[in-house]
């Protein structure tokens, strides 16, 4: 396991987002056991950052701290992606009835940029690495746009619940999956570009019901094939 140390300034928040960016990395992967004496060794730090950070952490979903147990990176069940999924939804139709007068042709040719890189072939994890990450700026640009930042702060913690799920799913059928979420993206775009708030709420919709369905699908057929 490799982390970059920590200057002892800032120590606190410089931690919080070591361990986040790690759990979110994969570094600590989903239901692994967090040894806080290890951790604080191997960042050059004391225990007090350590736990102010997993505090935080499980605070927004993405620890557990079970009493008599241990600190864990959390896992997702099947309820938490629905529940999570239908606030995901809700956070970005709000965004986009704040966003769709407010948002310059910058900001729409950017989320156009991030759709054509996201047509490149996906060979290996890099490769799907990448393609997440411009996933998620796109959307991130509409939270932004919105100028809400307890929208934009929820959202992020949402997002983050999100991704510890996709953690752990070996998705297949992905080429299909990525032909998909171009042709919504695109359908997002249009409406944007139309200025037509019932067209992009819609397709918002739709979209990340896509995603929320696919999510689950995955973890299930991974869930069969862990019993079998």
């Amino acid at each position: 396991m490799e982390l970059a140390k920590i200057k002892r300034q800032r120590a606190n928040d410089e931690v919080y987002q070591s361990l986040r960016q790690a759990i979110l990395n994969r570094v600590f992967t989903p239901g692994e056991r967090l040894q806080i004496d290890e951790i604080s060794a191997k960042l050059d730090v004391s225990q007090t950052p350590v736990r102010n950070a997993v505090q935080r952490l499980a605070s927004e979903g993405l620890i557990e701290i079970r009493p008599r147990s241990g600190t864990f990176v959390a896992t997702l069940t099947n309820r938490d992606i629905e529940e999570t999924f239908e606030l995901r939804i809700a956070l970005e139709c709000l965004a986009a009835e704040r966003a769709i007068k407010r948002m310059g042709e910058d900001e729409i040719a950017a989320m156009k940029d991030l759709v054509s890189r996201m047509v490149e072939p996906v060979t290996d994890d890099g490769g799907l690495l990448r393609r997440q990450e411009w996933n998620t700026e796109f959307h991130a640009i509409l939270i932004r746009a919105a100028g809400n930042q307890r929208l934009q702060q929820m959202y992020d913690e949402l997002r983050a619940n999100i991704q510890i799920a996709r953690i752990h799913v070996a998705e297949h059928n992905r080429g299909s999956r990525f032909d998909l979420e171009h042709a919504e993206h695109e359908a997002i775009i249009t409406a944007l570009e139309a200025r037509d708030l019932e067209a992009l709420k819609a397709n918002l919709t739709a979209h990340i019901d896509r995603a929320r369905t696919s999510l689950i699908a995955a973890l299930e057929e991974q869930t069969k094939g862990s019993e079998q």
